[in-house]
């Protein structure tokens, strides 16, 4: 896909803390569900919790919650903390003087597929997709359910 492997992580990790609103997680439960390690999993976490996506609680019986005072945060939303909006604007290929005047090979197919991407990114709130998420049986959970 287009995006770094820890904003695939903070995505699915949002997603699974959507499957139980209002409820603290661990992150030991968060990492061993999604089979992520930990400690690369606290760092985009912490960025989560400092964009006031997440709510972290420190301590026993602490974890990470979405946070309630968020404005209906979107995936997109997350996307945009960990890797910045400009992944919606940089070359398919990786060069750095694609644009619509000089275009790569890929460009004119590219962009659409990535404006795509951003739209639907961003169609959604995050509980929406946890409730989504629900109705369908899906758990998104990758190792175990706990």
């Amino acid at each position: 896909m287009i995006f770094s492997k820890s904003c695939e992580y903070g995505l699915q990790a949002v997603l699974y803390i959507a499957l139980h609103p209002g409820k603290l997680i661990g992150l030991k439960e968060i990492a061993a569900n999604l089979d992520v390690p930990a400690p690369y999993l606290s760092k985009i976490l912490q960025i989560l919790s400092k964009r006031r996506i997440l709510l972290s609680v420190k301590g026993p019986g602490g974890g990470f919650k979405l946070n309630p005072q968020a404005q209906n945060p979107t995936l997109l939303d997350i996307v945009a903390a960990i890797e910045g909006m400009e992944i919606f604007d940089r070359c398919g290929i990786g060069l750095k003087a694609c644009s619509d005047a000089q275009p790569c090979p890929i460009h004119d197919r590219y962009k659409p597929f990535r404006d795509e991407i951003r739209k639907m990114l961003s169609e959604k709130t995050i509980l929406q997709y946890g409730e989504e998420m629900k109705k369908s049986g899906g758990t998104m959970v990758l190792k175990a359910t706990p």
